[in-house]
């Protein structure tokens, strides 16, 4: 739902947010009100007191919108199950600056899934930005461990920025090329 830009909104009930880009959380009172700068992968930026804040769509009621539906796993899932659904879940995640998620920015180097007991994961993600000095890094891996987290069987998620190797254009996707004009 990314034609959403500008739309005011004023918050149902009180909401946890993530400040961008500094990923720092905290809660935004009922009443409070703003405007959507960017929805996309099922999360929402809002425009409030001077400051961009991150609504995750499990939150979408608290600004009246359908509340992101959780991920699900097959019965008996087995764990290509679950590393599909993680890599879907990755998918929603968008970078702030660049309406691309980050799968397709070619931004995740690894997604190591470990199992623990009674059918529960750890899940430990590499990923880099598309610049040493790109200020929106908290803000990614707060959204990517989110989401990832909303996997059923995921116990804890773990994210770690690496700039090495350093982040190429030519990691993008063929689609995320054409989508931000590079082909």
């Amino acid at each position: 739902m990314a034609s959403e830009s500008d739309t005011a909104v004023t918050f149902l009930r009180d909401c946890e947010v993530a400040l961008v880009p500094s990923g720092e959380t905290g809660i935004i009172p009922k009443g409070s009100e703003g405007a959507i700068t960017q929805a996309l992968g099922g999360s929402y930026t809002i425009n409030l007191w001077a400051n961009l804040f991150r609504v995750d769509g499990s939150n979408a009621d608290a600004i009246g919108r359908e509340p992101d539906p959780p991920p699900t796993l097959p019965d008996l899932a087995t764990d290509e199950d679950v590393e599909k659904t993680i890599w879907e879940q990755l998918q929603l995640c968008y970078d702030p600056e660049i309406p691309v998620n980050v799968v397709e920015l070619g931004l995740v180097y690894e997604c190591d899934i470990q199992k623990l007991a009674e059918d529960r994961r750890r899940v430990h993600i590499r990923m880099t930005l598309t610049a040493p000095s790109c200020g929106m890094g908290d803000i990614l891996a707060y959204d990517v461990k989110t989401k990832v987290s909303r996997v059923p069987t995921v116990a804890d998620a773990e994210i770690e920025i690496v700039l090495d190797p350093p982040w190429t254009q030519d990691m993008m996707s063929e689609a995320a090329q054409l989508e931000t004009g590079m082909i």
